[in-house]
């Protein structure tokens, strides 16, 4: 026992001993794992110094002589001005020889024995000058000027000067002026494939061999990761599936006791910025088993054979490692399907490690252990042996988050802020719709530096409204130069947008309308679309309306029209071929869809239709256009007065919100948001979200998802005028 449980009865077997202290020095905390250590631990008293290498000594000779051979050191002669020789030195007597080296444009002088007394003011420091010499080294400018002044003092003075003229090979030096770039070479050949080898993950070795080791980074319990399941807001179901496979490794016997076996793998898919890579650190977070993170980039290379081999050395150390997760991020990189890839060679190198990467996954041999975590946002290109069950079991979608979700990654990312009381994250969320968690961060973000710009002690609600305006449209630029008929052009190009939208029920509800420039647009009409999951013939016919309504008011006010209508007339444009040969909403065309949501017939060069067909949805798509501009004209025409009276008010204003809409039109027939002109800052910017006359994602060709079904609108809606 010690003394203090002898002293203590109550420090008995059962109590926590104290443990004792080292003798050297009292306990230290540990720099890199916070754990507690010994005093007298050698380890924990400093930085480890390095270990000795045999080529130190080689290192420290070659310099040695480079310094010898250089400078003038140890009992040589002394340096001399070539001033000094010719003044005081030449006209002397004293001088019993010069040698002088015509290579190395200088001299050296001996001095006479008897005369060496008389110039020790001329040697440094204790130089002790050997008598048989030389003692003085003198750089002259050229051997004709060193002539005249040796010829001038012996005339001068009556006295014989002996002069020597030789020429001296230094080995040492002629052999590293030779030898240089050589060195040079071989140091930088050194230097670049120790980088190669490191950026091939390879294992230490540092040469060529090693640029087919995997450069996958390991995370275990020891590391750091501040993030867990806790900071990724919304996706709850995708959440629900990761944490699933994390509780899995935890506690697998709540599994295995009713048969059930873990997954081999769980493709994340969803578009850019919705979380895929966040779920995957929350997984790295969470999960007590070793975690292997690369790109799928990683394994691509320009030596044949090293994606495959990098995939090999990534599975080899994930079994080593088993239970393990490995993550591949941006997979598509390496999973395109075979036979699609843009290069036609035979002998593809994308899909040799694609092969590969099959084989690991789930081939002949056993990989029981390592569980499989990929994303993309490309899942329609990937290879459909890489997606069946057996090599990711799972396919988790990853989609935009919708309101209820938007608010909570508003909470998340409002953490860190200092906001004042005004700031409501269910007001952000309603103003944000098609925003991923990626922008709503950014919003975050450029909100406080809004706010920092304006010397705001607090972020408050303006600076939000300011920040999406700033995201999605652009930099606001008010000093750009607009002529006044271009001007007045662009407010009845916009008024039209804004009357049409204001009268027809299912067009999306206005929030302002500006024509103050902002990036790339002119001027653009401000909308908060509703959140809808299908869309009906006649909302996309009214949106289509509301679009073409600035070009008809421009061809009924002006009787001319202009390149302002650019955008809107590629948002209808697609809209009308997608109604037509996408959603089957033409009588002629039938119920038939074109559409391939496999994405097979990426690199065909037919059409699934014939030419007579194809002339069909031309004539089709053309006719619905031309029915939607005729019926935004007539609109126009109808209300003629509002409409000029809104465009003088908007070249009065440069903003006008949806208030001022109501004051002339009344109220709106379909959803409504009336944002008041007041409420705003100078720029006029506090509104919703800034949603233009492009096509909505529901819309576009590319990205129709399903028949009958259509997303919630997208947020980059701005109108350009050119």
């Amino acid at each position: 026992m010690t003394e203090k449980e002898q002293k203590d009865p109550k420090v008995g077997a059962d109590s926590p001993k104290e443990p004792a202290r080292n003798a050297s020095g009292p306990r230290k905390e540990s720099k890199n794992t916070g754990k507690k250590t010994e005093g007298g631990d050698p380890k924990a008293q400093g930085p480890k110094m390095p270990k000795f290498n045999a080529y130190w000594i080689y290192g420290l000779i070659l310099i040695a002589l480079i310094v010898v051979s250089t400078f003038n050191l140890g009992q040589g002669p002394q340096n001399l001005s070539y001033s000094v020789f010719v003044s005081d030195l030449l006209p002397s007597g004293d001088i019993k020889r010069v040698v002088v080296i015509k290579n190395e444009g200088a001299a050296e002088v001996t001095i006479a024995p008897d005369a060496i007394d008389k110039y020790r003011e001329l040697f440094k420091g204790d130089y002790a000058p050997p008598a048989a010499g030389p003692h003085f080294n003198v750089k002259i400018p050229t051997l004709d000027s060193f002539e005249e002044a040796r010829k001038a003092a012996e005339e001068t003075n009556n006295i014989s000067i002996p002069v020597e003229y030789e020429e001296r090979v230094n080995f040492f030096k002629d052999f590293l002026s030779m030898m240089w770039p050589l060195l040079l070479i071989i140091i930088i050949w050194i230097f670049i494939f120790r980088r190669m080898s490191s950026q091939g993950g390879g294992g230490g070795a540092g040469n060529i061999f090693s640029v087919g080791k995997s450069k996958a980074k390991m995370f275990d319990k020891e590391d750091n990761i501040n993030v867990n399941f806790g900071d990724v807001a919304g996706l709850s179901e995708a959440k629900q599936e990761v944490e699933e496979i994390v509780e899995f490794l935890k506690k697998p016997e709540k599994f295995t006791e009713l048969g059930g076996k873990i997954p081999k793998g769980a493709l994340l898919i969803g578009p850019p910025g919705t979380g895929k890579t966040l779920l995957a650190k929350a997984v790295a977070g969470e999960a007590n088993v070793p975690f292997f993170s690369m790109s799928g980039s990683d394994f691509v290379e320009m030596f044949v054979g090293v994606g495959a081999s990098r995939v090999r050395d990534l599975f080899r150390k994930a079994k080593e490692k088993a239970p393990c997760i490995v993550f591949i991020d941006e997979i598509d990189a390496i999973g395109r399907a075979r036979g699609k890839n843009a290069g036609f060679s035979s002998n593809d190198e994308r899909e040799n490690t694609l092969n590969q990467l099959l084989t690991e996954m789930d081939g002949f041999g056993s990989n029981s252990g390592v569980i499989i975590l990929a994303a993309t946002n490309r899942a329609d290109v990937l290879d459909r042996a890489l997606m069946r069950a057996g090599r990711f079991d799972r396919q988790i979608a990853v989609e935009l988050p919708d309101m209820n979700e938007r608010e909570q990654i508003f909470k998340v990312h409002l953490r860190p802020l200092r906001l004042k009381d005004d700031v409501d994250p269910d007001f952000l969320a309603k103003q944000t719709p098609g925003f991923s968690g990626a922008d709503i961060a950014n919003v975050c973000n450029e909100a406080a530096l809004i706010a920092a710009r304006r010397n705001k002690k607090l972020v408050e609600k303006d600076d939000f409204l300011d920040a999406v305006d700033r995201i999605v449209g652009g930099l606001e630029k008010k000093n750009k130069i607009i002529s006044k008929d271009e001007k007045r052009a662009i407010a009845y190009h916009e008024a039209g947008h804004a009357v049409i939208s204001w009268l027809l029920e299912y067009a999306h509800p206005l929030v302002k309308v500006t024509i103050v420039p902002r990036g790339k647009a002119l001027g653009a009409a401000w909308y908060l679309p509703e959140e809808r999951q299908l869309t009906t013939s006649a909302q996309i016919l009214d949106e289509m309306c509301s679009a073409l309504g600035g070009r008809a008011a421009e061809e009924l006010i002006f009787n001319q029209i202009s390149t302002g209508a650019l955008n809107d007339l590629e948002k209808v444009t697609r809209q009308a071929y997608a109604m037509v040969s996408y959603f089957g909403m033409s009588s002629k065309v039938g119920n038939i869809s074109f559409f391939d949501s496999s994405g097979q017939s990426e690199y065909s060069f037919h059409k699934p239709y014939s030419e007579k067909t194809a002339e069909l949805i031309d004539h089709e798509a053309s006719a619905i256009v031309e029915e939607q501009y005729n019926r935004a004209k007539k609109i126009l025409t109808e209300n003629k007065e509002k409409h000029s009276k809104l465009a003088e008010l908007l070249l009065e204003k440069e903003v006008i919100f949806s208030e001022d809409l109501e004051g002339i039109f009344g109220k709106r027939k379909g959803p409504q948001h009336v944002i008041p002109s007041n409420g705003g800052s100078n720029e006029g910017d506090d509104s919703a979200e800034k949603n233009n006359d492009t096509l909505s994602k529901n819309d576009k060709p590319d990205d129709a998802k399903s028949e009958g079904s259509s997303e919630p609108k997208d947020k980059n809606d701005s109108e350009n005028k050119e």
